[in-house]
């Protein structure tokens, strides 16, 4: 345990020998020196009665159990001291602590907000306000209000800057992240979420040069996708190649990445290879599931009375995969719905024809075959 914090706990411990003279100091000493918070608890405990307006002692037992992990006695202990002694920040930081660790945001919220309201000045609340709001507009609010007060705490940087990135402020993001780097040059997370946003304003010398010193620490994928991208749009095809074929290499390619590799190709006149990279963007911009979706949104679309847009959806999941479903869905739109004949007959013949069809199929084939029979004497 550090000398600081073994002078804290004496002046505690003496503090409260003059308040109580029964007090055993030499042994509180030692059950905080070997961390025995649940023992200091009820050694406390045991001497002061549990009515007891002692404010001193009331902190020590309230500290004791929090560090010891019971928090329902700690926060008992604490809201008497707030009864006896209210506004005191330590006190409402504690219970907004006891409070997050049992699940009560709204509670933790509660006290943070009182601390404002005593100090509107204070970094701490407001940086843990932004992490206890599900709502995006406050949890901003809370950071910029932090990021006032303290501009080169990494931490608060990085949050705001990823929201002002989401919104796609890049400009007030690139800002703050270079004010807390210049405070902290040796912060590699700050300069990696720098990169994308310097690409965004397009500040791509800068992205090369901090982008190529964070792969010398770690081959990070994310970074390199940065880098090739800066790469590109520098126009040297050839090194943003050398990135990009170094992530497929690592298998984190994805649509983007090979889109750009694509491009790069196509730059150097290597239109074979563009056209594979091409092709393989397309195969890896299609999900396995699309035809699924797409269907499921026709399926919405088709009880929301909505039917062309219904039958839109349907044929856009026929364009990812030739699904029996999809074309029998078609089909009886085009006839009981939009009473469309032709084009009802033309995918209740499509449905036919399916090599997919079963036996479990057999009572939708009969019924089709009997539609079809009755739509075409009625041409």
């Amino acid at each position: 345990m550090n000398k600081y914090l073994i002078l804290m706990l004496l002046c505690f411990v003496y503090a409260l020998g003059f308040a109580q003279q029964n007090i055993d100091k030499e042994k509180l000493l030692e059950l905080y020196q070997s961390q025995r918070y649940a023992e200091a608890a009820s050694y406390l405990s045991s001497i002061y009665p549990a009515e007891t307006s002692d404010v001193k002692a009331l902190n020590q037992i309230a500290y004791c159990n929090m560090m010891a992990g019971n928090l329902v006695e700690a926060e008992k202990n604490y809201l008497r001291i707030n009864e006896l002694s209210p506004m005191q920040l330590p006190v409402l930081f504690n219970l907004a602590n006891i409070n997050s660790r049992r699940g009560n945001n709204k509670n933790a919220i509660g006290y943070l907000q009182e601390i404002i309201k005593i100090d509107t000045t204070n970094f701490n609340a407001y940086k843990r306000l932004a992490d206890y709001t599900d709502s995006v507009a406050l949890k901003i609010r809370y950071l910029q209000k932090a990021n006032k007060i303290n501009p080169t705490e990494a931490d608060v940087a990085y949050d705001l800057a990823s929201a002002y990135k989401k919104m796609e402020l890049y400009a007030p993001a690139y800002s703050l992240l270079k004010v807390a780097i210049a405070a902290d040059t040796g912060n590699l997370v700050l300069q990696q979420a720098l990169l994308p946003i310097a690409n965004s304003l397009k500040k791509y010398n800068e992205v090369t040069a901090i982008g190529e010193k964070l792969l010398l620490n770690d081959k990070n994928a994310k970074v390199m996708v940065d880098v090739a991208k800066a790469y590109f749009y520098l126009k040297s095809y050839k090194k943003a190649l050398t990135f990009y074929k170094a992530i497929e290499a690592m298998d984190m390619q994805n649509e983007a990445t090979l889109y750009f590799t694509s491009l790069c190709y196509r730059e150097l006149k290597d239109y074979d290879l563009a056209a594979k990279y091409a092709k393989l963007t397309i195969t890896e911009g299609i999900s396995r599931n699309t035809a699924a979706y797409y269907n499921l949104l026709g399926s919405i679309y088709e009880e929301n009375a909505q039917l062309s847009s219904a039958i839109n959806a349907f044929k856009k999941a026929l364009s990812f995969e030739l699904n029996k479903n999809s074309y029998y869905r078609i089909a009886l739109l085009y006839d009981l719905k939009l009473k469309q004949t032709k084009n009802a007959i033309t995918y209740y013949q499509f449905y036919l024809k399916r090599k997919d069809l079963d036996k479990d199929d057999q009572t939708t084939i009969d019924y089709v075959k009997g539609r079809l029979e009755e739509l075409t004497k009625k041409k």
